[in-house]
C-alpha cells in the first residue's frame, strides 16, 4: 500500500546501528589511550564480534530495507545513482559501498584483535593459537585498520552532514524513529521473531568462540628447585 510515511528500518538494525557507533567510538577511545583501559578495550571487541555477527544474519533474514541483497551495489544501481537516476528506498548504492566497507573492515579488525598482543600485558584471546611472530604482524595490521575505520566514519559523518544540508534529507531521523517521511512505497517486511532469535544465537556463538573461553586452561608452571639447606 502506498504511504506518505513507511516503516524503513527495523528496531533490531536501529539497535545495532546505534550500539556498533557506542562500541566503535569506545574502542577508539580506549585502544588510543591504552593503559588501565586497553581490558576494556578487548571487552569491548567482543561486543563488536557479537553485533557483526549479528548483522551478517540480520543482513540476510532481516526485514526488507535491511537485507543485503536488497542494497548490494551492482554496477547498474550506481550507474543510476551517478546519473541521478535511482530512486530506491534505503540505503543509496554509494551508502552501500559504506555499510559493506564498514562491516568488512570491522571483521578484520576484531579478528587480527582476537591474537593481537601489546608486548606489554595484554594478549588477545585467542593469542595462544598462533606464535608470537604471526601475532606481532597481525598487531600491526590491526592498528592500520584501525586508521582506516576512522577514516571510513568520518567519510560516512561527511556524507551524512551533506544530505542534510544539500539535498535536505535527514538521514538521522529516519534510523531513530524507524519512520521515513514524505516518500511513496512498502513499509519493510519480515525479520519477525524467529530470524530475530536465530541472529541473536549466532552473535552469542560468536562472543563465546571469540572470547577463548572454550580454550583448555593453560598448564600450571613448573615447581620452583628446591635449594639446599647447606
Amino acid at each position: 500500500m502506498n504511504s506518505q510515511r513507511i516503516r524503513l528500518w527495523d528496531l533490531p538494525t536501529r539497535l545495532f546501528h546505534w550500539l556498533l557507533v557506542l562500541a566503535v567510538g569506545a574502542a577508539v577511545i580506549s585502544g588510543q589511550l591504552g593503559g588501565k583501559l586497553i581490558e576494556w578495550h578487548g571487552k569491548i571487541g567482543l561486543a563488536i564480534v557479537g553485533l557483526v555477527a549479528f548483522r551478517l544474519v540480520w543482513g540476510i533474514a532481516g526485514s526488507t530495507y535491511a537485507r543485503f541483497a536488497h542494497f548490494f551495489p551492482t554496477p547498474a544501481k550506481v550507474k543510476a545513482y551517478l546519473k541521478g537516476e535511482w530512486s530506491g528506498l534505503g540505503h543509496n548504492p554509494l551508502g552501500a559501498f559504506s555499510v559493506f566497507g564498514l562491516i568488512f573492515l570491522l571483521t578484520v579488525q576484531v579478528l587480527t584483535g582476537l591474537v593481537a598482543n601489546d608486548d606489554i600485558a595484554f594478549v588477545g584471546p585467542l593469542f595462544d593459537l598462533v606464535n608470537k611472530s604471526l601475532s606481532d604482524r597481525l598487531t600491526g595490521l590491526h592498528h592500520l585498520v584501525s586508521d582506516l575505520l576512522i577514516g571510513l566514519v568520518v567519510l560516512h559523518i561527511a556524507a551524512i552532514a551533506f544530505y542534510a544540508r544539500v539535498k535536505k534529507e535527514n538521514l538521522v531521523k529516519p534510523m531513530l524513529t524507524g519512520w521515513k517521511e514524505g516518500v511513496s512505497g512498502e513499509s519493510a517486511k519480515g525479520g519477525g521473531i524467529v530470524a530475530l532469535l536465530l541472529a541473536l544465537a549466532f552473535a552469542s556463538a560468536a562472543v563465546y568462540g571469540a572470547s577463548g573461553a572454550w580454550l583448555p586452561e593453560p598448564p600450571p608452571p613448573p615447581p620452583a628447585a628446591e635449594t639446599p639447606s647447606w
